[in-house]
């Protein structure tokens, strides 16, 4: 693979859950095709895009031809991992960046560091950067800000009809089950496991997926203990593929004692997900819920 500069913080691509295997090959089973759009001139023709969710987009309007770089994020579609590589996407350099010779960045709030996309402002670049708020409404802002800038309006108008279909279909669907599970979320790619509190991506996920977060006392991330696991009483647990791995695997995940005080270790609980898939909020997250949601439910059951 092609590299423009150090991958620093890459997660490792693993396969996600079967039963989403169904909605994702759906969804890019109606590829929109590029001769049926007309690039304005102010399209970006060389563009680098961080952000694995915005990359997706891209892909799905049919506009990679126009794409010269992306971050380590970018895992799907396959062809995402050919692209040159500019390192992860809150630990970027100019350096990098540049010598790619990009007319636009195109990423998410979280890209960084500021001083670094600063560098490349000043040095001519168009940066166009999406604001992350945890909902349906990201989702669409990533699908419009991609199709204007790849020029491509109508075509990510018309996924966005598909789009919002497939989403209240899903929302419709969870609305109806009888039980809303205690879910909790654990970050563990390194150091210290944490749990995910209130106005996190993984709070939103659970809830719209149809549970309730076990978790919330606090805002954001904090480490997890003994006492509050037992204080949460999950039904269920999420993590991301990465996280199990971190931990040593399923086995040695469920090893760990403190987890012994949860009702979901009666049962082994546990929906793991490639972290990207599961909390990047793309064009796959109705399958990511109807995933989440079914999965959780067959464990209770």
């Amino acid at each position: 693979m092609k590299t423009a500069s150090s991958a620093a913080g890459s997660l490792p691509r693993r396969a996600v859950l079967g039963a989403m295997g169904a909605w994702g090959a759906s969804a890019w089973a109606f590829p929109i095709a590029a001769s049926a759009q007309t690039t304005p001139a102010r399209a970006a023709q060389r563009l680098v895009v961080l952000g694995g969710a915005l990359t997706e987009v891209v892909y799905l309007l049919g506009a990679q031809a126009q794409l010269v770089g992306t971050d380590t994020t970018s895992l799907f579609p396959e062809a995402a991992q050919r692209t040159p590589k500019v390192g992860y996407m809150r630990q970027l350099s100019a350096e990098g960046l540049l010598s790619l010779r990009p007319d636009c960045l195109l990423g998410t709030e979280e890209a960084g560091p500021r001083v670094v996309l600063d560098q490349v402002r000043s040095a001519g670049v168009r940066i166009e950067l999406v604001p992350a708020s945890h909902n349906w409404a990201e989702v669409q802002r990533k699908v419009a800000v991609v199709g204007q800038v790849v020029g491509r309006e109508s075509a990510a108008q018309a996924l966005l009809v598909r789009l919002d279909a497939d989403w209240a279909r899903v929302q419709q669907q969870v609305a109806a089950a009888p039980r809303r599970p205690r879910a909790l979320f654990i970050l563990s790619h390194g150091g210290s496991p944490m749990v995910a509190g209130t106005g996190t991506a993984a709070d939103a996920l659970i809830r719209y997926a149809g549970g309730v977060n076990a978790v919330t006392g606090f805002a954001g991330y904090r480490p997890w203990t003994a006492e509050a696991l037992a204080e949460a009483a999950p039904d269920v647990l999420l993590n991301t593929t990465q996280g199990i791995e971190a931990m040593g695997g399923e086995e040695a995940f469920w090893q760990r004692p403190e987890l012994a005080l949860t009702p979901a270790f009666a049962r082994k609980a546990l929906v793991a997900m490639e972290a990207n898939h599961l909390l990047g909020f793309g064009p796959r997250l109705p399958g990511v819920v109807q995933a989440l949601h079914t999965r959780m439910r067959s464990l209770l059951a």
